[in-house]
């Protein structure tokens, strides 16, 4: 028991080995390295219930962990992110000669279909939007954080760890570092802008009571808010808003992309304003605009 909490511990270590490795070399968000983490942690918890070691593990051990994954109700697309974190892991310990064999090498992703983010309409972003209670100093920054992400489309976890110095009012844009530090300005709406001004003028004066804080949007602790904190802001919204779709994080992400293409907008400005890498990832909005458009044809259309 005593070797097995021991070996446990050592993994652990290489793991963390690893995610420094992969820092270095790819520059990848912290949001990203805690996903490698928590699923390398699982595995060698399900491995070492089984008294499987790192340096023992075979291609059979690990289809025998993700079948049992499957059959918990996880998801193909959540397979293949994981098949892609086991692949770079023992990759590292291929080259750091801690074992001899990749067990990775002949497990084949499994195939994923087209997965459509849930997005709101119109109508409903305002109905969200309306939602938070502007006499309250907390209401006044939730309002300015939403108004915001529709604006601009900056993924939460850029959102919540946005700094006041990253705001330029002269030229109504936002600096963000995106992943793998890569740096893109995005502009503000004059909208945004109206309740940014309000919210930093004074209620964030009154959220801080006396302390200081480099963060836009600061907690009354001072510090920066949490993904999941925001999350549950957003569905505490969306149910006083009368939106019963299935939500996320990214909602509102969603809906600016959607949202420009359904107006015209240019498939690589909107790749730009997202801070995609790669254009593939941003034509999902396409296939997205084109079903609403479907759909409004045959709801309106005489003879659709």
């Amino acid at each position: 028991m005593k070797r097995k909490a021991i070996l446990f511990e050592n993994d652990k270590d290489i793991i963390e080995r690893f995610l420094d490795a992969i820092w270095m070399e790819r520059g990848l968000s912290e949001n990203t390295l805690s996903a490698y983490r928590a699923d390398l942690i699982i595995l060698i918890r399900h491995l070492f219930k089984r008294k499987i070691y790192l340096i023992d593990v075979d291609k059979s051990d690990l289809l025998e962990y993700l079948s049992e994954e499957l059959s918990k109700g996880n998801r193909p697309k959540s397979s293949a992110r994981k098949i892609s974190t086991f692949r770079q892991f023992f990759r590292y310990l291929l080259r750091e000669k801690l074992i001899k064999e990749d067990p990775t090498l002949q497990i084949d992703m499994p195939k994923i279909g087209r997965y459509l983010p849930e997005t709101l309409t119109e109508k409903e972003v305002v109905a969200l939007l309306n939602q938070p209670d502007l006499e309250n100093p907390l209401g006044s920054r939730d309002k300015a954080m939403l108004e915001l992400l529709y604006a601009t489309g900056i993924r939460v976890s850029e959102l919540t760890n946005l700094q006041v110095i990253q705001v330029n009012f002269n030229q109504q844009t936002i600096r963000i570092m995106g992943k793998g530090d890569r740096e893109r300005l995005v502009p503000i709406g004059d909208e945004s802008v109206i309740w940014l001004k309000k919210f930093i003028d004074s209620d964030r004066l009154r959220v801080l009571n006396g302390r200081q804080s480099d963060y836009l949007f600061p907690t009354r602790s001072s510090k920066s808010m949490t993904r999941q904190a925001f999350w549950h802001v957003i569905k505490r919204y969306a149910k006083l808003a009368g939106i019963n779709k299935r939500l996320s994080p990214h909602t509102l992400r969603h809906a600016f992309a959607t949202h420009l293409l359904n107006h015209g907008a240019d498939l690589r400005i909107v790749q730009l304003l997202l801070g995609h890498s790669d254009i593939s990832t941003t034509q999902i909005y396409t296939h997205i605009a084109k079903e609403r458009m479907k759909d409004l044809h045959s709801k309106h259309h005489p003879r659709g």
